[in-house]
């Protein structure tokens, strides 16, 4: 046999120990993804209050499942810092001076409220958040500075479903804009 048919034979060979190898990872893969697609509608299912338009019902479960109880915060900083949304800090006298979000919070209500913070650009353009920031979002803005505004969002939506939940005020003095209340799914 000459070194090209060796070779061709030999990669022969590995494709099909490689896809043995593969297919069963596959299998329990595709089981996995179909898993946790049934159990996200059975999470969705069990929201039923009226949301802001841009917030999906998985995304409101999430935050109220994350959170728990959003009456054991006493004020916005405590919410904020659950988060891990606020500025981590290195002062010392009269130098003042912040960096990058602090991370210590929860990651997973860090990354649902960024995402819905980009919905919230789009769907909600009354809200006072996204008024604030919008101008961060220009074109001439650079990409680091489109996250730090991201975040900001992220951040004041995050301490106002916390006065909405708790009843410190309404979504409409917000500027939200809200969806009709989904009927409880049977």
């Amino acid at each position: 046999m000459v070194w090209p048919q060796k070779l061709a034979a030999l990669a022969g060979n590995v494709a099909r120990v490689a896809r043995r190898v593969v297919e069963p990872l596959r299998a329990a893969c595709v089981f996995l993804h179909d898993q946790l697609r049934a159990q996200d509608a059975v999470i969705e299912k069990s929201s039923t209050d009226a949301l802001p338009k841009g917030m999906g019902r998985l995304t409101h479960q999430i935050l109220q499942r994350e959170a728990c109880d959003w009456s054991r915060f006493q004020n916005r900083r405590q919410v904020s810092s659950y988060l891990g949304l606020c500025p981590s800090e290195n002062s010392s006298g009269a130098r003042h001076q912040q960096g990058h979000i602090s991370k210590c919070g929860n990651p997973r209500l860090r990354w649902c409220l960024c995402e819905l913070a980009w919905r919230l650009l789009r769907y909600q353009p009354g809200y006072r958040g996204v008024k604030k920031w919008r101008e961060r979002f220009g074109p001439r803005r650079s990409p680091a500075q489109k996250k730090q505004a991201l975040v900001a969002l992220a951040r004041t939506f995050g301490v106002d479903w916390w006065r909405i939940s708790t009843g410190r005020t309404t979504p409409e003095k917000l500027g939200l804009v809200m969806m009709k209340a989904n009927a409880p799914a049977k």
